[in-house]
C-alpha cells in the first residue's frame, strides 16, 4: 500500500484529499502547514507528496526545497496543488524539482492519474536502481576476493621469507624483501582506497546537499597538481625520460582532492599501459574557458565498444595486459569529472596502439 502525504493548510481541501485517496486504498497522512509537512516526511517517509503552493511560514517552493536536500526525501516524488497555472509559476516549481502540478480545482480522474503516473515512473526508476545494484554486487563479489588475496599471498610469502631465512638471508636481500612487501601494501591500499571511493560515488543523491557544496568548490593552481602527481608516477615506474609536460596556468571549477584523484588514475594507467622507452606526454590546455588535461601514451588500445561499455569491475585484455586491479580507476575518474559538470574522453585505436585520454573542466 502507497503512502501520501498531503500538506495543505486549508483543512476542507485537506480532509476532501486525505477522504478521497483513503477510499482508492492509499494510505494517507496530513499536515496543516509546510513545517509539520516537512517533519513528517522526514519521519514517516511517504511514496509521494501532494503539497499546496500557498501556505503561511513556509510556502510550497520552500518545503520543496528542503526535501530535494535531504538524501533522505529527494527522490520522493512530489505535486504541487495551486491555485495560479501562470508559466513562471509553473516553470519555477519544474526548476527546483517538482514532478507535476495540479491546478485547483481539479477532478477525481486528474488526481489519480496524476498519482499513478509518478508512481510508476518512480517504480520503474526503483527496479532499474536494484537492477543495477544487483549487478554492481555480483561483479564485486566475483573480483573483489581474489584482488584481495593476491597482494595478501605475497605479503605472507615474503614476511615468512624473512621469518624463515632470518640466520642467511643478506642485508640487500632484506631491503628488496621490504620494498616488495611494501609495494603490494601499497596496492592493497589503493584497491580498498578505490572501492570505498566507488561505493559512495555510487551511492551517492544528486540533489543533496553534498553534491550542492562540491559544485562550488575551486582549485586555484591545477598546473602544480598535474606536475606534482606526474612527476612521482614517472618516479614510482623508473619513466622519468619518458615524461612530457606542457602545463597551463588557470584555475579550475573541481575541488582539489578530486582533480589529485582523476590525475593519479589516468595518469597511472599511461604508465602501466605502455612500455619503458615510450613517451606519455601530458598537456593542460585553455580553450574557451575549459581547462582541457589530456594524457597520451603509446599502449593498451582500446575499441569503441570497450569504450562505450567502461564499468566497474572491467578488465580490458586482461589476458595480455596482466597488471592487477578491479579497474576502478577510470570509471572514477570518470564519475568525479563528471560530477564537477566536466566531462572525460577517450580516444584509442587497435590500428595504432595509442590511448588518449582527454579531461574537460570548467574555468574559473
Amino acid at each position: 500500500m502507497n503512502k501520501i502525504l498531503v500538506i495543505e493548510d486549508e483543512f476542507l481541501i485537506r480532509e476532501n484529499l486525505l477522504e478521497r485517496l483513503g477510499a482508492e486504498g492509499f494510505d494517507t497522512v496530513g499536515a496543516e502547514n509546510g513545517l509539520d509537512g516537512v517533519k513528517l516526511a522526514l519521519t514517516d517517509r511517504p511514496d509521494l507528496i501532494i503539497c499546496d503552493v500557498m501556505m503561511p511560514q513556509l510556502d510550497g517552493y520552500e518545503v520543496l526545497k528542503t526535501l530535494r536536500q535531504n538524501p533522505i526525501t529527494a527522490a520522493i516524488p512530489f505535486i504541487f496543488l495551486t491555485a495560479k497555472a501562470e508559466k513562471s509559476s509553473l516553470r519555477h516549481g519544474m526548476e527546483l524539482g517538482a514532478d507535476d502540478y495540479l491546478t485547483k480545482p481539479f477532478t477525481k480522474t486528474e488526481l489519480l492519474g496524476a498519482i499513478a503516473t509518478r508512481l510508476e515512473k518512480q517504480a520503474v526508476v526503483a527496479q532499474h536502481f536494484e537492477e543495477e545494484l544487483v549487478s554492481y554486487v555480483q561483479s564485486i563479489t566475483d573480483a573483489l576476493p581474489e584482488e584481495l588475496l593476491n597482494p595478501i599471498y605475497r605479503i605472507f610469502s615474503l614476511t615468512q621469507k624473512l621469518v624463515d631465512e632470518n640466520e642467511t638471508i643478506s642485508p640487500h636481500e632484506i631491503l628488496a624483501t621490504a620494498e616488495n612487501i611494501n609495494g603490494s601494501t601499497m596496492y592493497l591500499h589503493r584497491l580498498m582506497e578505490n572501492f570505498i571511493i566507488y561505493s559512495k560515488l555510487k551511492a551517492l543523491n544528486l540533489n543533496s546537499q553534498e553534491v550542492q557544496v562540491l559544485s562550488s568548490c575551486r582549485t586555484s593552481s591545477p598546473n602544480t597538481i598535474i606536475v606534482e602527481v606526474a612527476t612521482q608516477k614517472a618516479t614510482q615506474y623508473g619513466r622519468e625520460a619518458d615524461l612530457i609536460l606542457n602545463i597551463a596556468r588557470a584555475g579550475v571549477k573541481i575541488a582539489e582532492q578530486d582533480l589529485r584523484k582523476i590525475a593519479e588514475e589516468i595518469i597511472d594507467n599511461a604508465f602501466k599501459f605502455s612500455e619503458i622507452g615510450t613517451p606519455v606526454e601530458i598537456k593542460a590546455t585553455i580553450d574557451n574557458d575549459i581547462f582541457q588535461i589530456t594524457i597520451a601514451s603509446t599502449g593498451c588500445a582500446m575499441t569503441l565498444e570497450q569504450i562505450a561499455s567502461i564499468g566497474a569491475c572491467r578488465q580490458f585484455e586482461r589476458e595480455f595486459y596482466e597488471q592487477q586491479g578491479l579497474g576502478l580507476g577510470l570509471v572514477i575518474a570518470k564519475k568525479l569529472t563528471e560530477l564537477h559538470d566536466g566531462q572525460l574522453i577517450i580516444k584509442s585505436a587497435k590500428t595504432e596502439p595509442t590511448t588518449t585520454v582527454c579531461v574537460e573542466l570548467k574555468c574559473v
